[in-house]
């Protein structure tokens, strides 16, 4: 299924991978540990709002078409979403 979100996202894990390569050159160059946790702090930023777009968007419209579904199809939703907010 193809989600509105996911392009943003992409964008997101770009950025982070592009900062995550600066960091590995970083350390190559040895440069200050306090630079390098700042680096890192802002890889990790953009995981984990990416990560939190994902998972909202997958809430928003993943599991919200279920509403008028049958008591199956609301079992199987809400497994769903049990499974994916392990994750939050």
């Amino acid at each position: 299924m193809k989600h509105d979100s996911h392009p943003d996202i992409l964008n997101r894990l770009k950025r982070a991978n592009g900062h995550l390569q600066k960091i590995i050159s970083m350390i190559e160059a040895e440069r200050s540990c306090i630079e390098l946790a700042q680096q890192l702090q802002a890889v990790e930023s953009a995981i984990t709002n990416a990560k939190r777009k994902l998972i909202q968007d997958h809430i928003d419209h993943c599991l919200e078409h279920v509403a008028g579904d049958s008591e199956v199809a609301h079992k199987a939703a809400l497994d769903e979403f049990k499974q994916i907010a392990k994750y939050l």
